[in-house]
This record gives structure tokens, sequence and C-alpha cells, in this order.
């Protein structure tokens, strides 16, 4: 299949930023009713999706990058080989237990 990788549309991502050096990582993902509504961060903050986003294109986090889906953008892992790190695979809280 020409222009994709996987199931996914070779150009899913809009924007790849450069992390800043004080970058922080996503350590989990907040979830209302299964739906990723925001993210925690390595430093214990809390961030609404559109937040994370926001951040993300400003620099203020690592190993993701900006994809868009039904005009609606949101996080995605960058691929670095390390499955264990990918969002899909980070602990999941939700909003009624964010710490």
């Amino acid at each position: 299949m020409a222009n994709r990788i996987g199931n996914l549309p070779a150009n899913i991502n809009i924007m790849n930023p450069v992390p800043n050096r004080d970058a922080k990582n996503i350590q989990k993902l907040i979830r209302t009713n299964g739906k990723i509504t925001g993210y925690q961060l390595s430093d214990g903050t809390v961030l609404s999706k559109a937040e994370g986003v926001a951040l993300a294109k400003q620099g203020g986090i690592r190993g993701v990058a900006i994809a868009s889906r039904n005009g609606s953008e949101y996080l995605r892992s960058l691929p670095d080989g390390a499955a264990s790190n990918n969002l899909g695979n980070l602990p999941s809280t939700g909003p009624n237990r964010m710490p």
C-alpha cells in the first residue's frame, strides 16, 4: 500500500515537535469512558488533551508527534523501537482517580 504505515496514512503526523532540554515525558493517560482526555507528565502535572497538544507544540513533551483525526488534534508516540513507552502501553487512570 503506497502512502501508508501499516493501517495508517503515511502523513498522519502533522507536526513532529523538537523537545526542549527540560521537556517532560507522558507517564499516564487520563481516560474518560475509555477515551483519552488528558495526560499525566513525569513531573506529576495533569493536562487536558488540548493542553497536552499545545505543550507538545512548544517542545514541552518528549517522544510525541501531533496528529489529526476528524479535525481534532491529538498526541501520538514517535517510533523509537521501544514498545514500553508507546502511549497505548502506558498505564491509564480515570478522572476520579487522578493523583
